[in-house]
């Protein structure tokens, strides 16, 4: 029964703590749901890494999902969410959302002169699955899109801020703005934690779309639709779990995006040698 569920919690995975925009985004949206979010931080990154991989890495973090009780599975991770959703849909009773679809869905709104931008990684810039996902809606709106492979490393060593930051955002972001884009896509749950200056390279006529809170909609509408969403009467948890043992970015995540995370839980993965790693 879809109310016996309603209890369980919303399973969130991504290939490390990037994800973790995505959790803050659903407990602001959603405060009575628990949460168990799993970081894959023993095979991370995965946007370097082959469809067959990243779909592979993805079903056995959604078993481990399952393994909690998960009641629906979202899948905070661009990469992951371009490859290998359509066959995690196919292999799971539970339902599975990513971020792309939300995220495509609010930039082909936000854009008023049929000009979108998106910035991801290499393997979410290569799959085109944003320029389908926005395509499929409109047609009309000229996609640009730009890999930029060294914001998660500098996101990572705590650089927000930074003029390194700010000058390598300006390398990646001119072709698209001199190209007179307004709306630009957010296509790495990372990139949240850049907001602000990536806002500030961007310039006041260009509207960011966060994936990360659109994904937050869509499993709300999700929940609300399966009759399985909690109580409002109860206040929600976060349990997070990673499966390797590096704490330091996901603490300084957690804070500044404001979250209380208490211990943090290990759980064993394949290798690529089919060993626990």
């Amino acid at each position: 029964m879809a109310t016996e569920r309603s209890n369980e919690p919303i399973g969130v995975f991504d290939s490390g703590i990037g994800g973790l925009t995505v959790v803050a985004a659903l407990q602001r949206l959603l405060p009575s749901e628990n949460i168990f979010y799993l970081g894959d931080t023993a095979r991370v990154p995965y946007g370097g890494k082959s469809r067959r991989t990243v779909e592979r890495y993805s079903i056995e973090i959604g078993g481990l999902l399952l393994a909690e009780r998960a009641k629906v599975i979202v899948v905070a991770c661009n990469t992951a969410s371009a490859l290998a959703v359509p066959r995690m849909k196919e292999i799971f009773k539970v339902p599975v959302q990513g971020v792309v679809t939300p995220g495509a869905q609010a930039a082909a709104k936000s854009t008023l002169i049929g000009k979108v931008g998106v910035v991801g990684t290499r393997a979410t810039i290569s799959s085109g699955a944003y320029e389908h996902a926005i395509n499929s809606i409109n047609p009309g709106i000229q996609v640009l899109s730009a890999a930029c492979p060294l914001l998660v490393p500098l996101i990572e060593e705590g650089m927000f801020d930074d003029d390194v930051t700010k000058i390598m955002l300006s390398r990646y972001l001119g072709p698209m703005l001199k190209a007179g884009i307004d709306t630009l896509v957010l296509g790495c749950t990372h990139y949240p934690l850049l907001r602000n200056t990536i806002a500030e390279v961007a310039g006041p006529h260009v509207t960011l779309v966060d994936s990360a809170e659109n994904c937050a909609l869509a499993v709300k509408r999700l929940l609300a639709d399966a009759g399985i969403a909690a109580s409002p009467r109860r206040l929600g948890g976060l349990n997070v779990a990673l499966t390797d043992a590096t704490e330091g970015f996901l603490r300084s995540a957690a804070q500044a995006l404001e979250l209380e995370i208490g211990d943090v839980a290990l759980r064993s993965v394949q290798s690529e040698e089919g060993n626990p790693a």
